[in-house]
């Protein structure tokens, strides 16, 4: 079994006016390659953070998290970014497409900044939107796409490349139900040919396409149980 995230013993809190706010509690999980796993919880629970801290997005107080062995203990800003270019795909809930690029551009885009030539970060993004379904979307806006597609797009995104780590904070939160679950099954597809995924959701039907879920309370795992594997 190959951990691609592994956080350890990590801990975040922070100010709020006279008081401090615990984020998190000395959370520890590892997430494999070819494993989903679903975080769920009250809101205010930690579960963004958590994602977040995953991403190397945000700092962390206490403890280590690592990406495909590598520890984002002390890495500085320039090192973060090429760790989140190179290794890890996010998908936020709001999809940050950026308007006016195409659906293709949208896709290449952290390629090319990581010094990708334009040729070949065209190829592997076609075949990104492929696996997702769009093989004929590359040159539509996401203003010209549906909720769906634009879910894919970011999505596509999120894993093209050697990235193999994926976190997503409620993919579906904005979708109706038949298109919240073709995007899920997108997703599976993608962690099932061997990337890792983190499911941020409140809703138990998505959480069971997940092998695994994690229930946070106040900043702490609080229960984990097997996902069912739709």
């Amino acid at each position: 079994m190959t951990v691609i995230l592994s956080l350890q013993h990590v801990s975040r809190s922070y100010r709020d006016g006279d008081s401090t706010v615990v984020a998190l509690d000395d959370i520890s999980l590892d997430v494999a390659a070819g494993e989903l796993v679903a975080i769920m919880g009250p809101s205010g629970a930690g579960k963004s953070t958590l994602l977040q801290i995953a991403g190397g997005l945000e700092p962390f107080d206490a403890g280590d998290v690592r990406i495909e062995g590598r520890s984002l203990r002390g890495a500085t800003a320039t090192e973060l970014a090429r760790t989140r270019r190179t290794s890890v795909g996010y998908v936020f809930q709001e999809l940050n497409l950026i308007p006016t690029l195409t659906a293709l551009e949208n896709v290449t885009l952290p390629l090319e900044l990581d010094g990708v030539a334009s040729r070949e970060a065209d190829r592997i993004g076609r075949d990104a939107l492929a696996d997702v379904g769009l093989p004929d979307s590359e040159r539509r806006f996401p203003d010209q796409l549906s909720g769906g597609q634009r879910q894919r797009v970011a999505i596509a995104r999120a894993l093209a490349g050697p990235r193999r780590l994926l976190l997503a904070d409620e993919p579906t939160g904005a979708l109706d139900s038949r298109t919240g679950e073709e995007v899920l099954k997108v997703l599976r597809e993608r962690i099932d040919a061997g990337a890792a995924g983190v499911l941020v959701t409140h809703d138990s039907r998505h959480a069971a396409w997940a092998d695994r879920i994690v229930f946070l309370r106040d900043g702490r795992i609080v229960d984990s149980t097997e996902g069912s594997r739709v």
